[in-house]
């Protein structure tokens, strides 16, 4: 039995918006979990401490 497009663009639009829901909410746990991680990437690591200081003359 064929399904028509009245119902399939729908259900197919609010599959979309769950899965891609469900892997946001997924990847949110993973940053929240790595960031008590003591072995965090190298970028995490390296932006994650205070500003460097501004180069000479560039002072605002």
């Amino acid at each position: 039995m064929p399904v028509s497009n009245d119902v399939l663009i729908p259900l197919l639009a609010i599959v979309t918006i769950v899965l891609v829901a469900g892997f946001a909410i997924w990847q949110r746990g993973r940053v929240a979990r790595s960031k008590n991680d003591p072995r965090r990437s190298a970028f995490t690591q390296a932006h994650g401490d205070a500003p460097r200081p501004n180069r000479p003359g560039t002072e605002h």
